[in-house]
């Protein structure tokens, strides 16, 4: 088991910086180069609101974080929408995530802060805008007329690019043999990647092909039974 410290959680005020995405993580496979093209060349002056969807773990959230750097947006989520002044993001690119959680009068405010000079707006979320729940009217046909680009469920560029993430975390250097055997046997979520790494670290073998088998039979037993 490798010996680390672990930081206690902290709680996330509104306009508090996460630790800087560093762009030399992101790894570019089919599963997201659409979603990585459209936000390289965005705002690009037509389109003042952008949405990024996703399923969980697929990187959607590395990705608009890397967009806030390379943009000076101020980034939030979803429930801190309605914690801010809205004079406070005026003339200023704003990220979202999370953002099919936050109130329609929030997000109407958002939007129309978008169209104003120097402003713009990524909604980022799990599912494209046109099939979140608001229902205030004037919000809902521009949900509906949002541009949206997708980020598919990891493919195994981006799944081995997550174990190694975990892994690193760990202090522990897999071999390229025992990634490519846990690409072939989990789901493919960043979930089933952090649930692999955390039960070959605590286990006291060596972190190995031969341990991940038998780590990954023993949670196939214990699903059965």
């Amino acid at each position: 088991m490798s010996a680390r410290t672990v930081p206690p959680p902290q709680m996330r005020l509104p306009l508090q910086a996460d630790r800087p995405a560093r762009a030399e993580d992101l790894v570019v496979s089919d599963s997201n180069r659409a979603a990585v093209t459209r936000l390289a060349a965005w705002p690009d002056g037509f389109t003042p609101v952008l949405a990024l969807h996703g399923p969980a773990g697929c990187g959607k959230s590395h990705l608009a974080r890397l967009w806030a750097e390379r943009t000076g947006a101020v980034a939030l989520d979803g429930v801190e929408a309605a914690l801010i002044d809205p004079l406070e993001l005026e003339g200023r690119p704003v990220l979202l995530d999370d953002a099919d959680q936050a109130d329609d009068e929030s997000l109407f405010h958002l939007f129309n802060l978008a169209r104003a000079p120097g402003g713009a707006l990524l909604l980022a979320s799990g599912v494209a805008p046109n099939l979140w729940p608001h229902v205030l009217p004037d919000l809902r046909s521009r949900l509906d007329a949002t541009p949206a680009v997708a980020i598919s469920e990891p493919d195994d560029a981006i799944l081995s690019a997550i174990l190694r993430a975990r892994f690193a975390e760990r202090s522990i250097s897999p071999t390229d043999d025992l990634i490519a055997y846990l690409v072939r046997r989990i789901d493919r979520s960043a979930q089933a990647a952090a649930q692999v790494v955390e039960r070959l670290d605590a286990d006291p073998r060596p972190v190995t092909r031969a341990t991940a088998r038998l780590v990954l039979d023993a949670a196939d037993r214990d699903t059965q039974a």
